[in-house]
């Protein structure tokens, strides 16, 4: 299957599915965390700003994560480090760059962390859901050769379309979310933390199909950092829990 990547073309100025599909995530992802913050009691107006700050900050971090991990090719054609059309956001390096702009700007504005985590958790997963399309317009983050039903043709071949399975089970994670910060037993800051294991889950799994994983060594950069959150996220959650009982 053949994607034109490019969606309007008006003289010089291209338009990209990838710039369009990411444009569509930051709008949802906004919409949904200012209905949620006006129900907490939190202005709207503060997500949006977070999302001003956020998103550009989250995108470059995104890409200096995955320039970082392909630096040999990088550093012999540093003209390409800017062209993100071209495919190459890490996730990862996204997401925690989203975390140290969020403790920064709940600091800066006196909010809680934890509270405004939990309201962005959702969005933030919507986003990654509906990010993952941007991929399929640049044919990119596909897997192996497989004759299953479900096989995209991609480059020359059928392949596993592993973006569409993690755009999947984010869609999956976020309903997960919605339904599970409604129950009584979740405390504040462990749904952006049930987030983090959730995604870390699917990404862990979904990472084996792949057939262009950054890598660390031998390991999938992916995998080992999926490893990561998850062990960190559920520690947070098991300290805070044994710490507010032993008050």
């Amino acid at each position: 299957m053949k994607i034109d990547p490019i969606a309007l073309q008006i003289g010089p100025l291209t338009i990209r599915w990838y710039g369009v599909i990411m444009a569509i995530a930051v709008i949802i992802g906004v919409t949904l965390a200012s209905r949620e913050a006006r129900r907490q009691g939190i202005d709207p107006e503060r997500i949006l700003d977070l999302a001003l700050i956020a998103a550009p900050l989250s995108w470059l971090g995104a890409r200096l994560y995955y320039v970082i991990f392909n630096w040999d090719y990088y550093s012999a054609n540093p003209s390409e480090i800017p062209k993100i059309w071209h495919g190459g956001l890490a996730i990862h390096g996204g997401i925690l760059t989203a975390i140290l702009v969020g403790l920064w700007f709940s600091r800066h504005y006196r909010l809680d962390f934890w509270q405004l985590a939990d309201i962005c958790a959702p969005s933030l997963i919507m986003g990654q859901a509906i990010g993952r399309w941007g991929n399929f317009f640049n044919q990119e983050a596909y897997g192996y050769e497989t004759d299953l039903p479900w096989a995209m043709y991609i480059d020359g071949a059928y392949r596993h379309p592993t973006f569409l399975y993690e755009s999947l089970w984010d869609l999956g994670v976020f309903f997960f979310l919605l339904w599970i910060r409604r129950k009584p037993v979740i405390r504040k800051g462990e749904v952006f933390l049930l987030y983090l294991m959730a995604y870390s889950v699917g990404r862990f799994i979904v990472e084996s199909f792949r057939t262009d994983s950054l890598m660390l060594g031998p390991l999938r950069a992916a995998q080992v950092m999926s490893v990561v959150l998850f062990t960190i996220a559920g520690l947070i959650i098991l300290w805070r829990r044994k710490k507010s009982a032993a008050r």
